[in-house]
């Protein structure tokens, strides 16, 4: 007890608000006391040596009386600790962390903003990259997918949703053990998960296999958000905050770009796969999927060599890892200034009182299993605990309003961002249906056909003798015709049906005509052999290049956006920012009854884009700033968790009115928009705010 180290010694005299004083630490130092003459010294210790005596009870075992009463005084503060009320200790705690959020702003204010902030801004950014890149991948890999995995329209909405369930609960669960268990920790977990069952989702075969990896890479991804936030918030200086924060929010722009790029310079080339037999089938889809987990792996690897946030740490009461790790900020900076010789002048950091209880369980209390379930269920109420405390009376007016801000940005954003590939492909197909062929009463005997049809309805026609050999039926239609003596081998179909027709003799070998696409059809004396197993990849129909096109230029349009807010994000504020963006967004909403072709419609999308994300950024920094340290990435993830069905709510509703009516959607979204937009005013402004 009595071993002091040399950092003990150099904390005699703490820096504190620019003056010096002595620490208020339990130890006596005599600095106070009147020195005694060198003379009366002398005479006292003359011949005595201190660490030679010995007290007459120790070989007794009886401990000195000195030593008694020293470990009486260390003890008495948790013993009155222990007696007092929870809420002494916590107004406590809380004015001890408004002393450090002032004194932490202070000293990330001496640290600066250089090298370190920069690093950390594309660690960070490659995770939020990944973020961005996993919204996409779905969505391009599904024209393939569902050839590939044989997916009904059900199996295909599921898999289209399955992504946002698993990011919704990734969100909530991974933000709340970020406040918990640190931010970078809990970062690494996330993108470690994220990039396993990406890697995984590309090689499995089997549906319910690739929707599971799908939910769970979601999971992990959905925790990315909250804590890169909280994380980078962390190290920047008020006056830094609002600006950077918008900068870093367009790396999930870049996602959004490198997802498209990728998927337009890969998916298309069926020829970059393997087949493994006939039951193993690795496609340019699947080489996609595992490029887009990319940017996960590489900030994962990076996110290794970076520190962990230091207000964390001071929060549960490290102050030494904390004090190194601003220490590791400020001189980085300073070397890359060119001033290594500036002094970090800190030497003591305000920490809050540690209110929490947790007991460690000893080695040798129960099995392992029963030790790992008390600690992970303790965490998890922790968790909650700071889950209720989002809804407690200081913040609960604040949580809400957010709350329904959060929720009518995502509705009206992702339900659109879907809507309008949706709406596009719509004009295509009555693009394409009005150039149909339609042939009546066509009577064709003894002829081979060994090309594709594609685009034709056949009437009313008869087919004697006919061959139908290595051949393509796209979006082809027979009705009542007559199929005599004909036979077909080696026949790959889209969209293909027989309606009402007659088959007499009729042999069908190697095909993919199921009974499924005969309809009302008599079959007489007619053979099927050798049915085509499982399902085909039709990349010429599939891969439709102008969805990858939309998608690279809604991405693109939000770049404007990004720039104009990181500039005036610290100038005109959070609240004006999120309220003028939304209501710009519903206005452009209303120009989207006027899109009524393919161009109309990407045009009306880029500028509904770029003008909505301005909102998403001060969303971020409000969030952000709005709560304390140990409750921040829990409210961030529950907001974003809701955001996250919102966005399932959003892609259910206006997907559903794609070719009945575009009054619905465009409405909904504008007053969804007009609502959130309005009551956004209502919060607090946090620019001028320290982060508590």
């Amino acid at each position: 007890d009595g071993y002091r180290n040399t950092n003990q010694v150099s904390d005699d005299y703490r820096y504190q608000d620019g003056n010096y004083g002595a620490p208020n630490d339990g130890y006596y130092r005599g600095g106070n006391e009147p020195a005694q003459e060198e003379d009366a010294q002398s005479d006292v210790t003359e011949g005595h040596d201190e660490d030679d005596e010995v007290y007459e009870g120790e070989y007794q075992g009886i401990p000195h009386p000195d030593d008694i009463k020293e470990k009486q005084k260390k003890r008495a503060p948790a013993m009155d600790d222990e007696y007092r009320d929870r809420a002494d200790l916590m107004a406590e705690r809380m004015e001890d962390e408004e002393q450090l959020a002032h004194q932490y702003e202070n000293i990330i204010e001496e640290c600066g903003h250089g090298r370190f902030q920069w690093t950390l801004f594309f660690v960070l950014g490659l995770a939020l990259m990944a973020d961005g890149v996993e919204v996409f991948v779905v969505g391009f890999v599904l024209p393939s997918a569902e050839k590939d995995m044989c997916l009904s329209s059900s199996n295909k909405g599921m898999l289209g949703l399955i992504v946002y369930l698993g990011m919704m609960v990734g969100a909530v669960l991974l933000g709340g053990l970020a406040d918990k268990l640190g931010r970078k920790q809990c970062l690494i977990i996330s993108l470690a998960i994220n990039a396993a069952f990406a890697f995984l989702s590309s090689f499995v075969q089997g549906y319910g296999f690739f929707l599971f990896c799908r939910l769970i890479s979601g999971l992990g991804i959905g925790g990315t958000l909250p804590i890169v936030f909280a994380y980078f918030s962390e190290f920047l200086s008020r006056e830094k905050r609002g600006e950077h924060l918008s900068w870093l929010c367009m790396f999930w722009m870049i996602g959004g770009i490198y997802a498209s790029a990728m998927a337009w310079s890969i998916i298309p080339h069926y020829g970059w796969g393997f087949s493994m037999g006939t039951k193993y089938h690795f496609h340019s889809w699947r080489v996609f999927v595992l490029v887009c987990a990319l940017p996960c792996i590489a900030s994962l690897v990076a996110l290794k060599f970076m520190p962990e946030s230091p207000r964390f740490l001071l929060e549960i009461g490290k102050h030494d890892e904390a004090w190194m790790i601003l220490k590791q900020v400020h001189d980085t900076n300073m070397r890359a200034k060119g001033e290594p010789e500036r002094v970090f002048t800190v030497s003591y950091i305000k920490t809050p009182k540690q209110v929490d209880e947790f007991i460690e369980i000893q080695s040798s209390t129960g099995t392992w299993y029963q030790r790992w379930l008390v600690r992970i269920t303790t965490t998890l109420k922790q968790v909650w605990d700071n889950v209720l405390y989002c809804l407690t009376a200081q913040y609960r007016m604040n949580t809400l309003m957010l709350a329904v801000v959060w929720f009518t940005m995502a509705l009206s954003y992702y339900g659109l961002i879907v809507w309008f590939p949706d709406m596009i492909r719509y004009f295509q197909d009555e693009a394409y249906e009005s150039r149909v062929k339609i042939f009546d009463e066509e009577e064709v005997s003894h002829f081979t056909f060994n090309f594709t049809l594609e685009n034709q309805i056949h009437r009313n026609g008869e087919y004697r003798n006919d061959k139908f050999i290595g051949m393509k039926f796209k979006e082809v239609r027979f009705e009542d015709s007559l199929f005599e003596d004909c036979y077909f081998e080696d026949v790959r179909s889209s969209e293909t049906f027989f309606e009402n027709c007659t088959f007499i003799s009729t042999i069908f070998y190697n095909t993919d005509l199921y009974k499924h696409k005969f309809i009302d059809c008599r079959l007489i004396n007619s053979t099927f052999m050798g049915e085509k197993e499982g399902c085909h990849i039709d990349f010429e129909e599939d891969n439709d290049f102008l969805i990858y096109l939309v998608s690279f230029l809604g991405s693109l349009s939000v770049l404007p956006g990004n720039i104009i807010s990181a500039l005036l994000m610290d100038k005109i504020g959070r609240i004006k920012m999120i309220g003028g963006s939304m209501l710009i967004s519903a206005v452009c909403c209303f120009f989207l009854f006027f899109g009524n072709s393919e161009s109309a419609m990407i045009g009306w999308q880029c500028l509904f884009c770029g003008a909505s994300i301005a909102a998403w950024n001060a969303l971020d920094v409000i969030t952000v700033e709005l709560y304390p340290t140990d409750k921040r990435a829990t409210a961030f993830g529950i907001l974003n968790g809701l955001c996250k069905f919102g966005a399932i709510l959003g892609n259910s509703i206006f997907s559903s009115f794609v070719g009945i009516t575009k009054v619905v959607p465009i409405l909904l979204a504008s007053s969804a928009l007009v609502g959130g937009g309005l009551l956004a005013l209502r919060l607090p402004e946090t620019r001028e705010q320290v982060l508590m």
